[in-house]
Formats: structure tokens, C-alpha cells, sequence
């Protein structure tokens, strides 16, 4: 079972004007649909933040939830009442996708938090030293060259199997470096989920840091993958 919290800021229910969670899409009191609030994706399932989170639970509330909003059932409802089965259908949505996936969860939640997480902050263009991870400088400054070597190639009708190979070697070694960064978060999921303020702003630090690892690692094999399949 997913484990569920309160909210702090309780509010008043549009029909039976019991106070209840500021984020719940029903009155626990009268079960009437309540109209969107402003609370965060977590809230929405009635959860706490955290990075460890019960999937096959979230799945199901997910799928109670979407049947208790659809459509169906508000055609005799208020407009009111209507609308609001639309709009946090599409928040239920919304809040499911980004929590299911373990990135795009961990992504929101530091979001949350302050953290600065993008390709707006971590740099986009991967061919500037400054941005490659000095682990990686060498073997990217190969990898560019090989791929603009293979582009050339392929404009002129042509092929290079040592190339190739050498390409597809070097896109196994990205894939497993993506899956020790991916390794490396849950471990911090842990700290974060289980820490005290300062283990969580140790942790916070550390993923943010891996996330940029990650998207840089990404962009390369995302890079390959397209110039192989060209």
C-alpha cells in the first residue's frame, strides 16, 4: 500500500464545507469531486515526497482514481463539476507519468527543492571541454572524431566496418556507464528518503551532479545511436 500523509493546510470542501486536504480530488466526508489545487504531484496520490516509492501502488491508485474522474460519471454534474473531472484527469495524468519513471521523478522532486536541473543549467553542447566530464575528455574527443569521420563516410556513399565496430563498441561502454550513474542515484534515493536535512543536501548535491553525468552520457548515445542508423 502506498503510504499517504496530510496536509497541513487543510480547506474547506465546496459542498459540505468539511475542511479536508488542500490536495484531495474527493471529499473524504461528502465524495464529491473537488475542483484542481495547487499542490504538488506527490500530493496528488495523497503521498509523501520520496524518491523510494511503491510502483505497483501508485499504478493502482492511479487507475482508481482515473475511474472515480472520468467523464462518465459527472454528465449529470454541475458545469462546474464537469470541468473539474477534466482538469484533474489531465493533473492525475500528468503527476502519474512523472512519478512512474524513476528520472523524470527524481528530476521533480529536487525541482522541489531548489535544485537547478537542466540542460539549461548543465550547458548543452557536449563538444565543449569544459562541459565534458574529465573522466570521459579523451574518449569523447575520440568519439567526436569518429563520428564526423562516419557522417563524411556515409555522404559519400560510403562504409568503414572497423569504424562501425569501433563506434558500436564505444556506445556499449556509454550504456553501461548510464547504468552505473543509474546504480549510483538509487543508492542516493536511499540517503535522501531515510536522512536528516543534512544527509538529504549532501544527497541533493550528489544527484544533481549525476543527473548532468547522465544527460551528458545520454546525448552521446543518443549521438551514435543516429549516426549508426543513418
Amino acid at each position: 500500500m502506498l503510504k499517504v500523509i496530510e496536509s497541513a493546510v487543510p480547506v474547506a470542501c465546496w459542498s459540505c464545507s468539511v475542511a479536508h486536504n488542500e490536495s484531495t480530488l474527493f471529499c473524504p466526508h461528502c465524495s464529491k469531486i473537488q475542483p484542481p489545487s495547487g499542490g504538488d504531484f506527490f500530493s496528488v496520490f495523497g503521498l509523501k515526497p520520496c524518491l523510494n516509492l511503491d510502483l505497483m501502488g501508485l499504478e493502482h491508485e492511479f487507475h482508481r482514481l482515473s475511474r472515480r474522474l472520468h467523464p462518465d460519471r459527472f454528465a449529470r454534474a454541475s458545469e462546474s463539476e464537469r470541468q473539474w473531472s477534466l482538469a484533474d484527469t489531465a493533473l492525475l495524468n500528468d503527476a502519474y507519468r512523472t512519478l512512474r519513471d524513476p528520472i523524470h521523478r527524481t528530476e521533480y522532486l529536487l525541482k522541489l527543492h531548489g535544485a537547478e536541473i537542466g540542460e539549461e543549467h548543465s550547458g548543452k553542447d557536449r563538444k565543449d571541454p569544459s562541459r565534458v566530464p574529465a573522466d570521459l575528455l579523451e574518449e569523447v574527443f575520440e568519439l567526436n572524431m569518429q563520428l564526423e569521420e562516419m557522417r563524411a563516410a556515409r555522404k559519400m556513399g560510403e562504409d568503414d566496418p572497423a569504424l562501425l565496430a569501433s563506434l558500436e563498441q564505444a556506445k556499449a561502454k556509454f550504456d553501461g556507464l548510464l547504468d552505473e550513474v543509474d546504480e549510483s542515484l538509487r543508492a542516493q534515493w536511499r540517503k535522501w528518503d531515510e536522512g536528516d536535512a543534512g544527509a538529504r543536501a549532501a544527497a541533493q548535491k550528489e544527484m544533481v551532479a549525476l543527473l548532468d553525468r547522465r544527460r551528458y552520457l545520454n546525448n552521446l548515445v543518443r549521438d551514435v545511436t543516429e549516426t549508426l542508423g543513418a
